[in-house]
Formats: structure tokens, sequence, C-alpha cells
């Protein structure tokens, strides 16, 4: 894929000090189009960020830590490469501000600027009721017995329920879950770890398929952002729910995790970032 991926897969050295320069905005429209989503269907969502490992000095010099959280709209001109934002945060950690909401004004109007679009920047103190770990929502799919020999992204494997496809059968609402999703990153390969949730309204999906299909993204190569919105485009098109939210909770790098979540218009109330729960490996 020709990307222009800024520092990432370059080494880099951590400086001191804060510096805006140290984010790299790339467009969306470059990423969707690597994995050809130049048509799409229509959505909303939302990306969320959640950093670990985030840090500043008080006037004093003394350090001040938070979890913090940024949320961004997907329909938000540019996302930001993820090793530019650890960049940029670490410089946080030997800046001095007066109080935190200062830090979180100065992250608010850099991370706008950055993502073309006006983001969410909450600091989270580190025994809030908001960092709790919860379970996934819904139903596994990874206790079903299947044989899997697709590890590249095949939308062939969607499929309708057999019953479904033999009469006109009743609309289902379900969760179905799994904790075996792996995809590569675009420009070093390195494995992206997840768990994906998919909600939909509709005729009942194939789960054995959806099982498959969601495997076979096990070599495919994409940021976070644009491999949750291949799955949406993928069971939108061929399984055509009335109502389809996919939900991408990635595993941290660095201290940052992202979670996508893409929805179509009749579930955009289920798209804040309160519905983003952090999950055990996150």
């Amino acid at each position: 894929m020709d990307l222009h991926t800024g520092p990432l897969g370059e080494a880099a050295e951590y400086s001191e000090g804060y510096s805006a320069e140290r984010l790299f905005p790339m467009p969306r429209a470059e990423g969707r189009s690597a994995v050809g989503l130049e048509q799409r269907p229509a959505w909303v969502g939302v990306d969320v960020w959640t950093g670990y490992e985030f840090s500043w000095l008080n006037t004093r010099g003394k350090p001040q830590v938070a979890v913090l959280r940024v949320t961004v709209d997907a329909a938000s001109t540019h996302i930001v490469e993820s090793k530019s934002m650890k960049l940029y945060l670490n410089g946080y950690a030997q800046t001095r501000f007066d109080h935190g909401g200062e830090v979180r004004a100065r992250l608010t109007a850099d991370l706008s600027a950055a993502f073309g679009a006006q983001v969410r920047v909450a600091l989270l103190a580190l025994d809030s009721g908001q960092l709790r770990v919860v379970s996934a929502a819904g139903q596994s799919l990874d206790d079903l017995e299947v044989e899997i020999s697709d590890y590249q992204r095949n939308p062939s494997l969607l499929a309708l329920s057999s019953a479904d496809v033999a009469m006109d059968s009743k609309l289902v609402s379900e969760t179905l879950t799994t904790h075996l999703f792996r995809s590569l990153c675009p420009v070093t390969a390195q494995p992206d770890w997840a768990s994906l949730t998919v909600t939909y309204t509709g005729a009942a999906i194939d789960r054995a398929g959806l099982l498959k299909y969601l495997v076979s993204y096990r070599q495919h190569q994409a940021f976070h952002e644009t491999t949750i919105e291949r799955v949406y485009a993928d069971i939108w098109q061929r399984c055509q729910p009335q109502r389809l939210q996919v939900s991408g909770h990635f595993l941290r790098r660095g201290g940052l995790d992202i979670s996508p979540t893409r929805c179509s218009e009749a579930a955009a109330e289920s798209t804040g970032a309160e519905a983003t729960p952090r999950l055990a490996r996150q």
C-alpha cells in the first residue's frame, strides 16, 4: 500500500518538551482507498483513544498522572498516525501546566486541528469507575467448531443462516463477539490484536461463516479505523441488515489503545464514548 505514514516504522527519539508538530495527520480518504472503500455505505461512529501512560508536571515540577481518553468523530477528515500520537503525548511528561484544565484545553486544541474535527478529551482519575474492566457484550463465537483455511480477507464467507435463506423468517436482534481477531499494520506488518463485536437487526447471519470471515483478516493489512469500516461495509453489503454496529477493541501499544465503532444511522444513539467499555485485554 502506498500510504504516507509519517514516523511509523522509522527510528524515533522521545524528546523532552511538548510540541504539537509531532502529530502526523493522515487523510481518512487515503486509508479507505487502500482497502477499497471509495464507495461505502453510510455510517456514523467514533474512534476512542485511551492513553494509559499520560503525565505532565504541575507548576512546582511534581508529576501528575491521569488516563487520557480522546473521542474522535468518524466524520473527521483525518486520522492521526499512532506512533506520532505517542511522541506527541510523551512531550507532556516534562512540560509544566498550571492545572489539569489547561492540559485538557491544550490537548483539545491540538488534536482537533490534527483530526480535522472537534474532539472530546477527558482526563480520568486512576480510580475512576470509567476504567473498570467489563466482559464483552453478546454471545461469543469462539467455541464454534469450524475449519478455517482463509487468512486473507474473504467476504464471500459471509452469508445468512440456511433457515433464513429457505423461508421468510422473522427478524432477529443479536450481539456476537469474538476475541480471535487479528489484522496487520499496513506499514510494519506487526500484528494488531482485538476483540470485535457485531450487533445487528435483520435476517439471521450464519455464525460459522461470520467467525471464519473475521478470522480471514489474520493477514489483512490496514489501520484500526479502516479495518472496522471494511468489516462493517462487508456485512452491510452481503447480509443487508436493517441495523448494524461493528466495534473493535484493539489492544494497546505504547500505552495507547484505539476502539473504533461504526453504526448505521438507525443505531446512532450507540456511538458515544460511554458505549466503548474497557475489555479484559485492554
